[in-house]
């Protein structure tokens, strides 16, 4: 197959190409930003560049976007994500591919970046959670997928939008979250993370899932990235009805959907990264 990833330079598109390489399939990657895995230099804001870069491709995943609402002015955040999904999304439906992927984000629940308190209804967090985005990233995921969603609707491509937790690797595990986690607000975060591995098989998998429509599904690694065992850390959600207990380090976030629809099964945790790879 003959796949388009946009945002190809950054952690997550990188880890993609490279995946979508090893199981054979021609890959453009695209980017405004060069690099080796960047085939295509390209500024999606622009849709006559994204219908350049999208022609001839079967598939698109698009990950490209501005990653966190820190550092940018909250018009920069939502303008540019806006404007790179519905670009990508109206390529894609003008050029006539097949599927489309969507790296969202489970920011769509609220968190982390809230400024008022998010009221999480249940642990862990699945696809009926009820959505509750405050600031410009969270908001621009949300609207991203609403845009994939008014696509699929009118039977331009069938979709799916993986709800990604914070991705790490094992260079930038300790660096990234190991401050976070012994901080106040490690709970805003849901102690979730996943690795960029784990994630790039899900987009993977998303290409030939027998999907029809719009599939919206959260992803995480099968752990938190925290030391305190998973019963501990739910504490700091007192209002969470606690639907099934959570042994060990379980995450809080449940993957079951994307297991069932992608035979999503994560390999990688960061208490193995001292080890071998």
């Amino acid at each position: 197959m003959i796949v388009a990833v946009t945002g190809s330079s950054g952690l997550l598109g990188s880890a993609i190409v490279a995946a979508l390489a090893a199981a054979g399939h021609r890959v453009a990657g695209i980017d405004a930003v060069p690099a080796p895995t960047t085939a295509i230099v390209a500024d999606l804001r622009d849709l006559g560049d994204a219908l350049l870069a999208f022609s001839g491709t079967e598939a698109v995943i698009h990950a490209a976007a501005i990653p966190r609402p820190t550092g940018r002015t909250a018009q920069d955040v939502f303008a540019t994500n806006l404007t790179l999904a519905f670009n990508a999304v109206e390529a894609a439906a003008t050029l006539g591919v097949r599927r489309f992927v969507y790296a969202s984000s489970f920011a769509v629940l609220g968190l982390p970046f809230n400024t008022a308190p998010v009221g999480i209804r249940y642990l862990p967090v699945d696809e009926a959670h009820p959505v509750g985005p405050q600031d410009a990233y969270a908001l621009s995921k949300w609207l991203g997928e609403e845009t994939v969603e008014a696509a699929t609707r009118r039977g331009a491509f069938s979709a799916v939008s993986l709800r990604l937790p914070w991705i790490q690797t094992p260079a930038t595990f300790m660096a990234e979250v190991g401050p976070r986690r012994i901080g106040p607000d490690a709970h805003r975060d849901l102690w979730a993370y996943i690795d960029a591995r784990d994630a790039a098989a899900a987009f993977l998998a998303a290409l030939a899932a027998p999907v029809g429509g719009h599939l919206r599904l959260f992803l995480s690694a099968a752990d938190t990235y925290a030391e305190t065992p998973t019963a501990d850390l739910v504490r700091a959600w007192p209002e969470a009805e606690l639907r099934r207990p959570l042994a060990g380090h379980a995450s809080v976030i449940d993957f079951a959907a994307a297991r069932a629809a992608l035979g999503f099964a994560p390999r990688h945790s960061w208490r193995d990264y001292g080890r071998a790879a």
